[in-house]
């Protein structure tokens, strides 16, 4: 079988980890067992550092945070990701290095062609075969978020920090509409996962056999 790499994208509240985990179930009910995970974290170290990055008592600066969620994704790709796809397996990750570059450089402003150096770097040039990013008006997806259970520190940031977040995502799927398709994250979960599907079926390398 060959491998498949799929990331999930989107801003927060935007359904797209359960989205995730119900594709994740009907690709193992089709006969397509998933490795399923997560950014950051995803690795022993990766989880240390995600605490570091997103719960910290002490909030770091946002290029420290930059650093250590970037490092995480070192550690993920080295560990978990490239050993997974070179033994063909299907890979759904959480976020990857799409979110650096809209909250770290949408949201917190840092320089995109920096951000993108550190990713390259991170991921020695892995990139997906297929990005899903789940739109959302920020208002809508914070809305969703706080009854949702624990928030992190990206959670409670400025409705205008997830604004220029939501606008890079959007700046992103424009410059690579090959790789990146937007969903509707308004729509039912249903609907949603109908669409998802058909996005993942279109583009799996059996399906185009």
């Amino acid at each position: 079988m060959a491998a498949f790499f799929v990331t999930f994208e989107g801003g927060e509240g935007s359904g797209k980890s359960t989205q995730m985990r119900r594709l994740a179930t009907r690709l193992a009910a089709s006969g397509v067992p998933c490795v399923v995970t997560r950014e950051p974290g995803g690795t022993p170290l990766g989880e240390q550092l995600r605490a570091l990055a997103l719960d910290a008592p002490m909030p770091p600066a946002a290029m420290t945070e930059a650093l250590m969620i970037v490092a995480a994704r070192a550690e993920l790709v080295a560990a978990v990701l490239r050993p997974a796809l070179a033994e063909g397996r299907t890979v759904l990750c959480d976020r990857y290095a799409d979110s650096t570059l809209a909250y770290q450089g949408g949201g917190r402003g840092l320089d995109a062609a920096l951000l993108q150096s550190l990713n390259r770097a991170a991921t020695g040039g892995l990139t997906p075969d297929l990005t899903l990013l789940f739109d959302l008006d920020p208002e809508r997806g914070l809305a969703r978020r706080a009854g949702g259970g624990p928030t992190n520190r990206l959670d409670r940031e400025s409705l205008e920090f997830h604004r220029r977040v939501r606008a890079r995502y959007l700046e992103l799927a424009n410059a690579a509409p090959e790789r990146i398709v937007v969903l509707d994250a308004a729509a039912p979960e249903a609907d949603l996962e109908e669409e998802v599907w058909r996005a993942v079926s279109s583009r799996r390398p059996a399906a185009r056999r």
